[in-house]
């Protein structure tokens, strides 16, 4: 199995040998091994620590009627780059996709200035933008397959390099995908691999917990999905982001007469380094802590 990361590059360069629109570029992100760099070096640039920039040529691209998918931090996309997305993504609305790891905390060792628990309240104030946060190799490669078919911007965000284990039939646009059936009056949602892992754990302990797992989270994508989770009396949306412009406050507006509930990365800004999962538990994202809001 591949980490999300890992197939991302995998699932573009089979893509780019039957369209040779494609074109990827990266804010010195690559490594030793990018097999995409290897296979058409000629379609690929990096471009460096300037992500303003390269949002920038990447929009150009697209305007030139080439599709660009350009990678770099989640944090530096939605943040440094911020102006650039609005304008070419949002306003614009370049057919650009960015894919961006070190989503959450999953570069926790980096510390407080590589997390990002912000992005997703950022990109979806962008209308007409598609945001993805697929869970594993299958799922990444579908998103990966749905924004290349497309023509519209995307935001991908996507963890580091571990690998997601847990097997899961991806969730399309406007789709659930149910790991756990509607036993009672909760259901659990989960959007991203740690939240994931935790509602898993969580309905291991309480099968009568339902658990929907969500991949594209932009408002589009959720309002076609409402259906699906009306049934619950209670949703528990369970994702590695702050509670302001989380997936949570999107689905209480969209259901108002719901008792939506948040279990989220809090307020903390952690400055110590560390793993993944410790950094997760430092900020209260817990199998615990999703039970408890049930």
């Amino acid at each position: 199995m591949l980490s999300a990361r890992e197939a991302y590059r995998a699932e573009l360069t089979e893509l780019a040998a039957h369209d040779p629109r494609i074109v990827c570029l990266e804010a010195d992100l690559g490594g030793a091994a990018h097999g995409f760099r290897d296979r058409y070096p000629e379609r690929f640039l990096n471009l460096g620590i300037a992500e303003a920039a390269a949002v920038d040529i990447a929009v150009g691209m697209a305007a030139a009627g080439l599709r660009p998918f350009l990678s770099t931090f989640a944090t530096f996309a939605t943040f440094r780059a911020a102006e650039s997305v609005k304008l070419g993504l949002g306003y614009q609305a370049a057919p650009v996709v960015l894919v961006c790891p070190y989503g959450g905390v999953s570069g926790a060792w980096f510390g407080t200035t590589h997390h990002c628990l912000e992005d997703l309240a950022v990109v979806r104030s962008l209308p007409g933008v598609w945001l993805a946060v697929p869970a594993g190799e299958a799922e990444t490669r579908e998103v990966i397959r749905t924004a290349a078919a497309g023509a519209r911007p995307c935001y991908v965000r996507l963890a580091r390099n571990e690998v997601f284990s847990a097997v899961l039939p991806p969730a399309g646009r406007g789709s659930v995908s149910w790991l756990n059936p509607l036993g009672g009056d909760t259901c659990l949602v989960s959007v991203g691999e740690k939240p994931t892992e935790l509602c898993l754990a969580a309905t291991e302990r309480r099968p009568d917990l339902g658990h929907a797992h969500l991949c594209w989270v932009d408002d589009e994508s959720l309002a076609a999905v409402v259906p699906q989770l009306a049934s619950a009396r209670r949703l528990v949306v369970v994702e590695e982001h702050r509670a302001v412009g989380s997936v949570a406050s999107a689905l209480a507006l969209l259901l108002p007469g719901h008792d939506v509930r948040s279990v989220n990365a809090g307020t903390a800004w952690p400055g110590e380094g560390g793993s993944h999962d410790d950094t997760l538990t430092a900020l209260g994202l817990t199998v615990s802590a999703v039970l408890d809001a049930t």
